[in-house]
């Protein structure tokens, strides 16, 4: 890694992996202004640890990604292949959700117990992937608080002005939260 200016691919790959030497690793905190190929390096490098050819735009957390599907849709993807929907829409309502209410419950997973959060102020909700039951998140909030969209990223945008590379489906209509639908459609059953 003796020249700075560009990170190769196999790089990225081996800290994606644990691999990298401590060396380089220093030396990736050290640099400066990250170059746009960088993040072109390492989407190809998570998209060769998927089984799915579909093109990953975004990783959205470990084994969660944003990508581009053959029918021109772009949706929320498991590493395993299970598709939560249209990135629009929050992924989290596509998952099996576990939610801790009691204190012994939530117990199994705080510790020391003045960590643990108070029942009947605050529930654990866990989110799980339905194909290959990954934990993808969790959120400790008050009981009935709608379950967190965490993050819309504007796509678009972020290739666009970021990157230098604009995505061939451009449109303004990528960028509006669709959360709604979801949960008009269910109000309506």
């Amino acid at each position: 890694m003796a020249n700075d200016a560009g990170i190769s691919k196999e790089l990225i790959g081996q800290l994606i992996d644990g691999t990298l030497d401590d060396d380089n690793v220093l030396r990736l905190l050290k640099m400066g202004r990250k170059d746009p190929e960088r993040f072109i390096n390492y989407t190809a490098a998570l998209q060769e640890r998927v089984i799915w050819p579909e093109p990953i735009l975004l990783r959205l957390g470990d084994k969660l990604y944003i990508v581009r599907t053959g029918t021109g849709g772009r949706v929320v993807k498991c590493a395993c292949g299970h598709e939560f929907g249209d990135y629009r829409r929050n992924w989290k309502l596509g998952c099996r959700i576990r939610t801790r209410r009691t204190l012994a419950e939530m117990r199994e997973v705080y510790d020391p117990a003045p960590a643990c959060p108070e029942p009947g102020w605050q529930e654990i909700r866990e989110f799980f992937c339905p194909g290959c039951a990954t934990q993808h998140a969790v959120e400790v909030v008050a009981p009935g608080y709608p379950i967190v969209f965490e993050m819309l990223p504007d796509l678009d945008k972020y290739y666009r002005e970021t990157l230098g590379r604009p995505l061939p489906d451009e449109a303004p209509a990528w960028y509006a939260d669709h959360t709604a639908e979801i949960t008009r459609r269910w109000a309506a059953h």
